[in-house]
């Protein structure tokens, strides 16, 4: 049937990234509904923010396209030409190639929650994190400064 029970789905928390930058998104949960559902040719989670809590590091990717859709609460979006109020209903696109580090952060004191859709298995995909010492490429999470200690 391809209707899915999210509320069967589990429900994935915590982070790959290296210490100290995985404490912003601990509060973050996500349930892989494209991947439930048999897809292939696209990723799509269904997301939840804590109060406080972000979605991510800032960051932008050289070969994968992503889209957010607003779909619960609000949250704000930042990016390198500053922030924006997403809230229900709200659409923001990030096509490959294109240097602009983005985030969501919930500023509320509730809950927001968004479908993230992304490029899938990508393996030349390489992930750049503007603001912090970190970058992800084929081999794993990195620090630009050298090895991780």
């Amino acid at each position: 049937m391809p209707k899915l029970d999210v509320d069967a789905l589990p429900v994935n928390r915590g982070s790959n990234y290296l210490p100290p930058y995985q404490s912003q998104v601990l509060a973050r949960t996500w349930q892989a509904v494209a991947a439930a559902g048999g897809l292939t040719q696209f990723g799509a989670n269904l997301v939840t923010l804590a109060a406080g809590s972000w979605s991510s590091q800032r960051h932008w990717h050289s070969h994968e396209d992503e889209m957010v859709v607003m779909l619960a609460g609000e949250a704000v979006l930042v990016e390198e030409n500053g922030e924006t109020l997403m809230k229900p209903g709200d659409i923001a696109t990030f096509p490959a190639g294109v240097a602009n580090g983005h985030h969501l952060q919930n500023r509320s004191a509730l809950p927001c929650q968004f479908l993230a859709i992304g490029t899938d298995r990508i393996e030349i995909d390489e992930c750049h994190y503007p603001d912090i010492d970190m970058h992800l490429d084929p081999a794993g999470f990195r620090r630009k400064s050298g090895p991780a200690t």
